[in-house]
C-alpha cells in the first residue's frame, strides 16, 4: 500500500469520528424551544409539596392567601379562618402528581389563546396563577392554570366548556412549552370563601328557642318541650294567639344541615352590619349546652372595581356565636336495673360524653367569628310571633282547590280558570309534555 493511499484512508477516518461526534452532540442538546416534559412525564420532575406553607391564588376576578399556621392551614384573607385542609392538600398532591399529555411549543408569544396571560383583563384571558412558598416566604414554584380543552382539541374551550377532557398548564420555572394535561383543576378558585372549611354548628336535641325583637332585649317569642319525643308549646300562648304547635316542628332539627355562605373579616363588619335590627336567638339543648346566636341584618357588599355594584342585600345576615355547657358528670341510673344493663348503659354514656365534650370544644373555636348566611338558613328564628298560629283552611272546604267544583283529589283547576258559583268544571285534560326525541344517528338507520 502505497504511502499517498494511507494518507488518504486517514484524512476519511478522522473526518467520519467527527462526523460521528457531531452527531451525537446533535441528539444529546435538545433544540431550542423543545419542550423540557414529554408526554407521561410529571409537570414537575419534583415538586416539594412536603415544604409548601403558603399558597397565593390570583387572577382577574381576585386573589386568596392561604397560609400555614401551626401545622394548619388557614385563609388569610378571612382573618386567618381555617381553611378546608383537604381541599387544599389536594391542590399540593394534584400539581405534584398532575402528568403531561402534550406541549405546545414556542408558545408564550401567544399564550393569551390559551387562557394564560398575566397581563389581560378578561378572566378567561388571564387565567389562575398558583405561587407556591416555603415557611420562611421563598418561592418554590409557580404555576398558571389556563383554559380548558375540548374533547376534539379543536381548541381552548372556557373554563367550563363541555366536552372538556384537561387544562392548558404552563410551569413558569419551565417556559420551553404551554403543557396538556387531563387534569381540570376544577376546584381552584380566587374566592377566599370557597377555600373555608365548611365546618358549623349543629344543634342537637333543643329543648327551648328564644327570640328577641329585632332591636330591643325584650323576648318575641319562647317555645319549650318536656322531653325529646314531645312537641314545642308557645310559652304565654292566649286563646287568641291561635298556636299551632306544627309550626314549630322544624325547630327540632334547627341547625341540623345549615351551613354559612361566607366568614365576614372584622374590617368589614361594620361597614355592612345594621346593628339597629339585631335579635338576639338563645337554644337549650337537653345535654346541658346553650347556643347564643346574635342574628344581624347585612347590607350589600362593596363592588368589587370595575364591577357594577351589587344589588340590595335582604337575605343576607350576620350571625355570631357563643356556646356554654353544663355538661353531665355521671349517668343517672335507673331504680332496679341489671348489673349487665348497667354496664352496658354506663359505657354508652361515657363515648357520648367524650362526643358532647369534643363538639363543644369546636363550637367554641367559632367564638368571635362573624359568618354570613342567607335568609332560608335562618328563617324560623327570623319569624315573629304571628308566625306560629294556625293558618286558615283555603277558601272551597279542608280540599281547598282540589275538591272543589266537583274535581276529584290531586287534579288542580286549569290556570286562570274561575267558574261562577255554582258551575261544574269542565271536563278535565291531562297534557303530557312533549318529548323530545334524539336525532337519529347513521348506525341507527
Amino acid at each position: 500500500m502505497s504511502k499517498r493511499l494511507v494518507i488518504v484512508l486517514w484524512v476519511i477516518a478522522v473526518a467520519l469520528g467527527g462526523l460521528v461526534y457531531v452527531v451525537k452532540s446533535g441528539q444529546s442538546t435538545p433544540a431550542k424551544g423543545k419542550a423540557a416534559r414529554k408526554s407521561g412525564q410529571t409537570l414537575f420532575e419534583s415538586f416539594p409539596g412536603a415544604e409548601v406553607a403558603a399558597i397565593t391564588i390570583s387572577g382577574a376576578d381576585g386573589t386568596t392567601h392561604l397560609a400555614k399556621k401551626d401545622g394548619k392551614w388557614t385563609v388569610t384573607d378571612r382573618d386567618a379562618y381555617p381553611a378546608n385542609t383537604q381541599n387544599v392538600n389536594d391542590l399540593i398532591r394534584t400539581i405534584g402528581d398532575v402528568k403531561v399529555v402534550g406541549a405546545i411549543e414556542d408558545a408564550a408569544s401567544y399564550s393569551a389563546r390559551f387562557g394564560i396571560d398575566p397581563s389581560a383583563a378578561k378572566a378567561e384571558d388571564r387565567g389562575i396563577e398558583l405561587t407556591f412558598a416555603n415557611a420562611s416566604g421563598s418561592e418554590l414554584a409557580k404555576v398558571s392554570l389556563g383554559k380548558s380543552i375540548g374533547g376534539s382539541e379543536a381548541g381552548p374551550m372556557g373554563p367550563m366548556g363541555g366536552g372538556s377532557t384537561g387544562r392548558f398548564v404552563l410551569n413558569q420555572g419551565d417556559k420551553s412549552a404551554i403543557y396538556r394535561t387531563s387534569e381540570m383543576f376544577s376546584a381552584v378558585s380566587t374566592d377566599p370563601k370557597t377555600w373555608l372549611s365548611e365546618d358549623f354548628i349543629k344543634i342537637e336535641k333543643p329543648k327551648s328557642v328564644s327570640v328577641t325583637v329585632p332591636g330591643k332585649g325584650d323576648i318575641a317569642w319562647k317555645v319549650s318541650r318536656d322531653n325529646e319525643e314531645a312537641n314545642f308549646n308557645l310559652e304565654g300562648a292566649k286563646p287568641e294567639d291561635n298556636y299551632d304547635a306544627s309550626t314549630a316542628t322544624p325547630l327540632k332539627t334547627l341547625f341540623s344541615f345549615a351551613k354559612f355562605d361566607d366568614v365576614v373579616p372584622t374590617a368589614d363588619v361594620a361597614k355592612r352590619a345594621q346593628p339597629d335590627q339585631k335579635r338576639v336567638a338563645t337554644i337549650e339543648t337537653f345535654e346541658g349546652s346553650t347556643y347564643t346566636l346574635n342574628i344581624t341584618p347585612a347590607k350589600a357588599a362593596d363592588a368589587k372595581p370595575g364591577e357594577e355594584p351589587p344589588a340590595a342585600t335582604d337575605g343576607s345576615y350576620f350571625v355570631t356565636v357563643d356556646v356554654t355547657a353544663t355538661l353531665p358528670t355521671e349517668r343517672k341510673k335507673e331504680e332496679g336495673e341489671k348489673p349487665e344493663d348497667a354496664k352496658v348503659k354506663d359505657e354508652a354514656f361515657t363515648t357520648r360524653l367524650k362526643d358532647l365534650k369534643a363538639k363543644l370544644a369546636a363550637d367554641q373555636a367559632l367564638k368571635g367569628r362573624t359568618f354570613e348566611l342567607r335568609q332560608f338558613a335562618l328563617d324560623m328564628l327570623l319569624k315573629g310571633r304571628d308566625g306560629f298560629k294556625k293558618q286558615a283552611a283555603p277558601a272551597g272546604g279542608p280540599q281547598g282547590m282540589q275538591g272543589m267544583q266537583g274535581l276529584p283529589p290531586g287534579m288542580m283547576m286549569p290556570h286562570g280558570a274561575t267558574p261562577g258559583p255554582g258551575t261544574k268544571a269542565g271536563p278535565v285534560e291531562a297534557v303530557t309534555p312533549p318529548i323530545q326525541v334524539p336525532a337519529q344517528s347513521e348506525d341507527d338507520k
